[in-house]
């Protein structure tokens, strides 16, 4: 490396910022010289965060709303010179439910864990395609490959986020833009610490799963988003990366 960094003089927007695998992407990004773009909602506290981190601009966007992806896209244009980088991370995945069909709960994971990716991708394209080297970085869950006992609808969200990262790599490849999928496993981050602290018994689960021995953090995803901006994946495209130390291999 020549000490600017992998990604030097690229420019990237990473939502879900406010926390977690978000914000270490966000940040890793940046250190390894990414102009970075870091949305999440108000409430997350987005407008403060980066502020000791000259290359990152952040902004408060819901991205459920009807108009964020015309709002993403100005922002880009007003923050960034170009985009080469798009990376999507949803929520946390929702805690298990019993009972029967929930239609509301449903059409809720939908709108905020498949649709956006899809809308905000496509209004960010026209500005990919102006990068020599495009990349689209999907962030799903294990649970984008595999089902759950009471996930139906975020299950069923997760495995639509993987289709939609496979035909998106066949119909914008020739482009020059990739688009991938990081799987993650159990990951320790602000929002599922008090989940794991509570329930020992589902720490302990994902422990025992992992190959590794240990539940992951938000830098091994981010690390992995990291390698597929970079050039070293300009061959990959249209994939699913586990991050989850070798649990999938146990189910």
């Amino acid at each position: 490396m020549n000490g600017e960094g992998r990604l030097h003089q690229r420019f990237a927007i990473v939502t879900g910022a406010g926390e977690g695998i978000g914000e270490a992407t966000a940040r890793l990004l940046a250190q390894e010289g990414a102009t970075v773009l870091a949305v999440d909602a108000a409430d997350t506290g987005i407008a403060a965060m980066f502020k000791r981190m000259p290359n990152v601009h952040s902004a408060a966007i819901d991205v459920a709303d009807a108009g964020a992806p015309e709002a993403l896209a100005e922002l880009a244009d007003t923050h960034l010179d170009g985009l080469d980088i798009f990376v999507w991370v949803g929520p946390e995945a929702p805690a298990p439910t019993t009972g029967g069909a929930d239609d509301a709960r449903w059409d809720r994971t939908f709108a905020v864990s498949l649709r956006p990716s899809y809308r905000l991708t496509h209004a960010l394209l026209p500005r990919l395609r102006k990068s020599p080297g495009g990349r689209v970085i999907n962030v799903g869950s294990v649970y984008s490959s595999r089902g759950a006992a009471g996930l139906s609808a975020y299950t069923a969200a997760q495995h639509g986020l993987m289709g939609l990262t496979r035909a998106l790599a066949a119909e914008v490849g020739r482009d020059g833009i990739t688009v991938n999928c990081i799987l993650p496993g159990a990951i320790m981050t602000e929002a599922t610490r008090e989940a794991f602290r509570r329930d020992t018994g589902m720490r302990d689960y994902w422990i025992r799963k992992a190959a590794v021995g240990r539940l992951g953090e938000a830098l091994d995803v981010a690390k992995a988003a990291l390698f597929l901006a970079s050039d070293d994946a300009a061959f990959i495209t249209g994939t699913g990366l586990h991050v989850d130390g070798g649990a999938i291999q146990s189910a």
